[in-house]
């Protein structure tokens, strides 16, 4: 800690408990261990488990390959997706230029059942840039409410946006160049302007099949995992990942 977050001192008490605190105002941080030591496994199957994970290998899938119990290789799995969301959530950059944006659904009770009145269905909100970057969010409805906030949030004034037909997407004539592509029974009709965040859709349910349904709490951290290998695809994803792993969690005291 080179610079007090709160005051911007440089002189820091080191406390016996491992922490510092900033002689000037006080403030006191503890730094934990990496999220590499926040399992027991052994160092060298929790190398070999990044690896499988970044391969995108289940669990179900590593019962004969690995001498761990199913509960543990979960457990593991889960520290591997919450660091990448956490990751993925604090470089959350605005997008801009030419950009598309889109509502999908994912899971369900009832197979084959579609539309937006699906039982167990989530809604999840997609912006995609077109130099292949994209955004997305868990939402609980289509509602100007849950839209229009992540459009401001994450894309830039004066973009050329091309969404569908939807109310919450007039909005977007006063910020940019709107271009509005009709549908039929959810294709684009005519040239396919929006085909990049089409693809990645397909891209993620490709992904979600792979893990035979997933719990809907945890969905957020399955959907920030597609996103990151999405995003990353043209880079190795297990140094990334271990380059993840190897920082400190750190707790603020007040």
């Amino acid at each position: 800690m080179n610079k007090c977050p709160r005051c911007e001192g440089r002189k820091f008490w080191q406390l016996s408990t491992g922490q510092k605190r900033c002689s000037q105002c006080g403030l006191t941080r503890k730094f934990k261990e990496k999220l590499w030591d926040k399992s027991r496994i052994s160092p060298y199957w929790k190398g070999r488990l990044v690896e499988f994970f970044c391969l995108g290998v289940p669990v179900y899938r590593l019962r004969f390959q690995v001498p761990l119990d199913r509960k543990t290789l979960q457990r593991w799995f889960r520290i591997l997706r919450e660091a990448v969301y956490d990751r993925e959530m604090k470089e959350l950059a605005s997008l801009h230029g030419e950009i598309e944006m889109d509502e999908t659904m994912f899971g369900g009770r009832v197979p084959g059942k579609r539309g937006w009145g699906a039982a167990g269905k989530r809604i999840v909100f997609g912006i995609y840039q077109r130099n292949g970057y994209v955004r997305t969010f868990p939402i609980d409805s289509r509602s100007n409410r849950d839209l229009i906030p992540l459009m401001i949030d994450y894309t830039k004034a004066g973009s050329l946006y091309y969404t569908d037909d939807w109310h919450a997407y007039t909005f977007l004539d006063i910020r940019g160049d709107h271009v509005v592509i009709k549908k039929d029974k959810g294709k684009p009709k005519g040239r396919a302007h929006i085909n990049g965040i089409e693809g990645f859709w397909s891209y993620a349910k490709h992904w979600l099949y792979h893990y035979r349904g997933v719990p809907k709490k945890n969905l957020h951290l399955y959907l920030k995992e597609i996103e990151w290998r999405f995003n990353h695809r043209n880079e190795n994803l297990t140094k990334l990942l271990r380059k993840i792993l190897s920082q400190r969690v750190v707790k603020e005291l007040f």
